[in-house]
């Protein structure tokens, strides 16, 4: 039975954000090091974006490098630099030919140099691509984002180029990284892992959360299908009561 036949295309979540978990451990399993998980994972992302185009995703976020894993082995840490180099030079034609287009959020600046400048490149390429984008997280957290934002506001304000008793939450929303694209509907992580990791904490007040037990190198199309479904089975009321939500989709 196709999978497809289960999804409502008119209810496909416009955003979807992943926490890319277990490479690691997915590679441990197999006796392998963790730079081959992380290989695998690559392959991984480039299956979930062919997905969401087929199923009608507009962005795709994926958590990817986060400012934490700086604090990771310095070997591993040059390996997954070196893998995200390589891997852009890789993928960029077929970015191109799948009419993706590249976004990032998070402090690119901590990036090697080399990292950064071939990823803004890849960017650039891809910039009037209409299909599926795709948002990698790099050097990312929560935390460093809101503190930047609140940075940005404080100087502002210092400056008298924003009125203290004016801030509110789009003031806030439009001083994120993630100012260029919208909310996430649905957020999937993998592994088993029950939390969000200093993840898109603000974006995430209203998304839709699910779990599952599968290392992110084995998420495939039919994981994403299961994600989705249980998605068009859950209520959003954002706050309101099932009877007004029901009274506007009359409207």
């Amino acid at each position: 039975m196709s999978g497809m036949n289960e999804i409502d295309k008119s209810k496909v979540p416009q955003h979807i954000a992943i926490i890319m978990d277990g490479n690691g451990r997915w590679a441990k399993r197999k006796g392998l090091s963790r730079i081959f998980g992380h290989q695998a994972g690559v392959t991984a992302v480039r299956r979930i974006t062919e997905a969401c185009a087929e199923f009608g995703v507009k962005y795709l976020t994926l958590y990817a490098f986060s400012t934490e894993n700086w604090n990771r082995p310095k070997e591993e840490v040059d390996a997954l630099m070196t893998l995200l180099v390589d891997s852009i030079e890789k993928e960029t034609p077929d970015l191109m030919k799948n009419n993706v287009r590249l976004l990032a959020i998070g402090d690119l600046g901590r990036l090697p140099e080399k990292a950064e400048q071939k990823f803004r490149n890849c960017m650039s390429q891809t910039d009037g691509n209409t299909g599926v984008n795709l948002v990698l997280a790099l050097s990312y957290s929560s935390r460093w984002e809101i503190t930047d934002a609140v940075k940005q506001i404080a100087k502002q304000v210092k400056e008298g180029s924003i009125n203290i008793d004016k801030i509110d939450e789009d003031t806030i929303s439009k001083h994120l990284t993630t100012n260029h694209i919208p909310d996430p509907d649905l957020l999937i992580r993998t592994s088993g892992e029950l939390r969000i990791s200093n993840f898109l904490m603000w974006q995430l007040a209203y998304s839709e959360l699910y779990f599952t037990d599968v290392y992110w190198p084995d998420f495939d199309k039919e994981e994403l299908r299961k994600a989705i479904v249980d998605y068009q089975h859950r209520e959003r009321r954002f706050g309101k009561t099932s009877e007004q939500i029901t009274e506007n989709s009359k409207i």
